[in-house]
């Protein structure tokens, strides 16, 4: 739900760190991303819907004085980040929305115990490891928020999504932020610390995202987009493969001169990747590949011939049709065939 601040107060940067020093490692789902993502735009195109009555109305009234409009501040929205840790291995999985109570922009508790309860029956597995929110930067307010949920996980994470598009930006606008205690100004102060993270996938999402990027754009253009996202996916690919085989290279290269010490285990794998490359110029692997490549095309062809024999046989019997109607008019034969 958007939090209905003050846009001035809630402009302030809180104070924040360059990088977290709790050892953590964060794993992030894609499904997070795009429910923040879909929560983000179904909140901004409501809050659109529900502006245009009212400055229709402003319109009509004051034809003759028309005062600039001010732009419109993009609305946030809150929720909480689900999953599990393992160790020093935080992987967040899910998430779901919070709702703010309008007048003190405090979470509603008893809608976030009746979520809290609902998804412990579907996933008994997964825990609040957290709460999200959409923004360029971090809030003053978001320290209260963050301290509300300090009951269920005494070291909540916060993930902050830029919705602002910024073409120029390759990474993701996605921030994990946790929260230390530092001394500021002589006094313990909790302040965010920016965290590193890495994009984690299970088959279902692979497939899932990859569907949603294959889709046609809504404004009618051409496939040709698709296929140059394929085209740099499959570059993408070659290229890294590429570099991962100029690095093991270079460094058998470096253990063969002796600037490195040996490591068999190493070499073993190596050796083991290098066998597999001759057997795909085999004897029998071009035997088999030669046989199946002409059963392919074999039935190809029937398929094609019996289609084409389908095909004739209904010319045959309209022809026949037209001919028995003829011939009958005429007392002449019935058939052609």
């Amino acid at each position: 739900m958007s939090a209905p601040s003050d846009p001035a107060a809630s402009a302030q940067p809180a104070p924040t760190a360059a990088t977290a020093s709790s050892g953590l490692t964060f794993k992030l789902h894609p499904l997070v991303i795009v429910n923040v993502s879909d929560h983000y735009t179904r909140v901004k195109a409501q809050a659109t819907f529900s502006s245009e009555p009212a400055s229709a109305g402003k319109a009509q009234a004051s034809c003759s004085a028309e005062a600039p409009s001010e732009p419109a501040v993009p609305p946030r929205v809150f929720g909480c980040v689900i999953g599990v840790q393992r160790g020093r291995t935080v992987e967040i999985f899910n998430s779901f929305e919070l709702v703010i109570d309008p007048v003190t922009g405090t979470l509603e508790r008893a809608f976030l115990e009746k979520k809290l309860e609902l998804y412990k029956k579907v996933f008994p597995d997964l825990y609040v490891l957290g709460w999200y929110s959409t923004g360029s930067d971090v809030q003053d307010t978001d320290m209260l928020i963050h301290k509300a949920l300090m009951d269920i996980n005494e070291s909540p994470v916060y993930l902050l999504l830029n919705p602002a598009i910024n073409h120029s930006q390759k990474d993701l606008p996605v921030t994990i932020y946790e929260s230390e205690l530092h001394v500021i100004d002589g006094g313990p102060q909790l302040i965010f610390v920016r965290s590193n993270y890495t994009i984690e996938t299970v088959e279902a999402e692979r497939i899932s995202v990859d569907h949603v990027a294959h889709l046609k754009p809504s404004d009618g253009s051409s496939a040709a987009t698709q296929l140059a996202a394929h085209l740099t996916g499959i570059h993408s690919a070659i290229k890294m493969l590429n570099s991962r085989v100029r690095v093991i290279q270079q460094y058998l290269g470096s253990m063969q001169k002796g600037d490195i010490p040996l490591d068999n285990s190493l070499l073993r794998q190596v050796s083991s990747l290098v066998r597999r490359l001759p057997a795909m110029e085999s004897e029998k692997f071009q035997d088999d590949f030669l046989t199946e490549y002409n059963d392919t095309l074999l039935m190809t062809y029937l398929a094609m011939f019996t289609n084409c024999s389908s095909t004739m046989n209904e010319l045959v019997e309209k022809f026949n049709t037209t001919y028995e109607r003829a011939t009958a008019r005429r007392g002449g034969r019935g058939a052609f065939m």
